[in-house]
């Protein structure tokens, strides 16, 4: 398996190289320095900022001393829009935020969608597969914008008002676990019921396919319980699809729902990617893409070993 996992590695690494090179050569296009001097700087401030940004070599010189800072982790560099606060100082603080909005999103909406595919698919062509997938087609069907607004004034200022006292957090974030609740939970909420109708359907469709096996057919005969027919031996060969969802939507883990945090102020990854866009920030761009990129390499590879893990006539050769 190790062999495997090294050989993958290695195919990747190319890939890797091709993702930081490809942002930077299209970063190289734009010139944030007259923007942050402003319009009456003179043209010796604007090179000399330049030089001092590095932006004055070549993109290749550039380019290596971006990988040098990757693979040694090395994210000391100031941000330009805020001196004194580092690249990794802002991972620091972002990452543990992003997660704790998107690890209980996608646990719940993982385990409910499953388990309404499962009773979708037993109950195939019943009044009650009609409603699930009309409710999913119904969800799907709305913006993610209109799920937020919404989600805002029900959950936020008319729950509120109704109990005379604020429920939910419409914007910001306090870090500790006793401000979770407050802060995270509706936008939490709203990820998981924007995530149903997708993840629904496509469970479904899954266990709805598992149903026409010869081994289902075999489990009935032999007198086998509903129960154990849905959750031991149909959840159990549908979990190479379930899992390829799963590991599809990990990398997602760490830059959050990029308009959940924007539209709740969460200073999550996905906000500061965005802040970083918007105010030129090449480091954080730079560094913030190579870890997607990576977290993404490294969910194929572990999805690639699960396989192998969950289905034993799958071998890592």
């Amino acid at each position: 398996m190790w062999a495997f996992v090294f050989r993958r590695v290695i195919y990747n690494i190319p890939v890797f190289l091709a993702i930081v090179f490809m942002v930077m050569w299209i970063l190289s296009y734009r010139d944030p320095v007259p923007a942050m001097m402003g319009k009456n700087a003179s043209e010796e401030e604007i090179q000399s900022k330049r030089v001092e940004l590095g932006l004055d070599k070549p993109l290749a010189e550039r380019y290596v001393t971006r990988l040098k800072e990757i693979v040694l982790l090395d994210f000391s560099q100031e941000l330009w829009t805020m001196p004194g606060l580092t690249v990794g100082e802002l991972l620091r603080q972002a990452v543990p935020i992003s997660l704790a909005l998107t690890l209980p999103a996608l646990f719940l909406t993982t385990v409910i969608s499953v388990c309404i595919g499962l009773i979708s698919a037993y109950a195939r062509g019943r009044w009650l597969d009609r409603s699930l997938v009309f409710a999913a087609v119904l969800g799907m069907s709305i913006s993610f914008l209109v799920y937020i607004i919404f989600g805002q004034y029900l959950g936020s200022y008319q729950l509120g008002r109704l109990v005379n006292r604020p429920i939910f957090a419409i914007y910001g974030y306090e870090p500790g676990i006793q401000n979770w609740a407050y802060y995270m939970l509706l936008p939490v909420m709203i990820s998981v019921i924007v995530s149903m109708g997708y993840n629904t359907r496509f469970y479904r469709a899954v266990m709805v396919e598992e149903t026409t096996q010869d081994y289902i057919t075999t489990a009935w005969s032999k007198g086998a319980t509903t129960s154990k027919i849905m959750f031991v031996h149909m959840l159990r060969n549908a979990m190479i699809p379930i899992i390829t969802r799963v590991m599809i939507t990990l990398p997602l883990l760490v830059t959050g729902s990029i308009l959940l945090e924007r539209y709740f102020g969460i200073p999550g990854m996905g906000e500061a990617l965005l802040n970083a866009i918007n105010n030129n920030d090449f480091p954080v761009i730079e560094i913030f893409s190579s870890i997607f990129a990576g977290l993404f390499i490294c969910s194929i590879i572990l999805t690639d070993v699960l396989y192998a893990v969950f289905d034993p006539r799958v071998r890592l050769q």
